[in-house]
């Protein structure tokens, strides 16, 4: 068993992840394609052109304002800070496709390919690129770094992709107004009893609000029929 690199818990051998923050990664890239669905919808058009009046080719109202943010995040780009700005300032001006191509990039250059010249002789050398079987958009990106997800937690960088997924998450909630719903359970806390344990939408496990432990689902449902037990066996 190893240190997780983003909290104190502890991480499964050969990961650098606990379970808590390796399944946040998974939701968060599940939940990114969503969030982006809803920034599409802030760039619509408010009206449309009139047709057949005469010299009416004008709106019925003004169209409403878009916020550039969108714009910036829905649009072309490079996966670097603008100069001069610290990455965690520049978070919600890197576009979403160049900063998921940006990672998977990364991760395509420290994996290792293993091939064969004309002689049989292996060779390991990094992928040359990632090339997403979805395509190269936001949801192919998405499913593209979720597959590879084993090999990130592997490596103690994985800290960086969690805190940037994480804070471009929240500048896109703040945006959409889209949160996932949390979800309080009947059974106290099994590690300090404090009745605070909640499931996160699109999160298989389940985390104490009091202590930080954390379950995985079939351990919570075996630890809430013992719990329910006591209570009959009490009453």
């Amino acid at each position: 068993m190893s240190t997780c690199t983003i909290c104190p818990r502890t991480a499964p051998d050969g990961q650098h992840a606990c379970p808590l923050h390796a399944d946040e990664l998974r939701a968060w890239l599940a939940e990114l394609p969503r969030q982006a669905a809803l920034l599409e919808q802030f760039v619509v058009p408010a009206g449309r052109p009139a047709a057949g009046r005469l010299g009416g080719t004008g709106r019925a109202h003004a169209p409403v304002p878009v916020d550039l943010r969108v714009l910036a995040l829905l649009g072309p780009g490079h996966a670097h800070a603008p100069a001069g700005s610290p990455y965690e300032e520049a978070a919600g001006t890197i576009p979403l496709r160049a900063w998921l191509d940006g990672w998977a990039g990364y991760i395509a250059y420290t994996y290792p390919a293993v091939t064969r010249d004309p002689y049989g002789t292996a060779h390991v050398q990094p992928c040359e690129a990632a090339r997403p079987r979805r395509g190269a958009t936001i949801a192919g990106w998405c499913a593209w770094l979720t597959a590879y997800l084993p090999y990130v937690l592997a490596h103690p960088w994985v800290s960086d992709l969690h805190r940037q997924l994480g804070d471009l998450l929240t500048h896109l909630r703040d945006l959409t107004h889209a949160v996932p719903h949390r979800h309080h359970q009947a059974a106290p806390c099994p590690k300090c009893q404090s009745f605070a344990l909640v499931t996160v939408d699109g999160q298989w496990g389940i985390t104490c609000e009091a202590c930080g432990h954390h379950l995985e689902r079939t351990a919570y449902d075996d630890h809430a029929a013992r719990f329910l037990r006591t209570l009959r066996n009490n009453a």
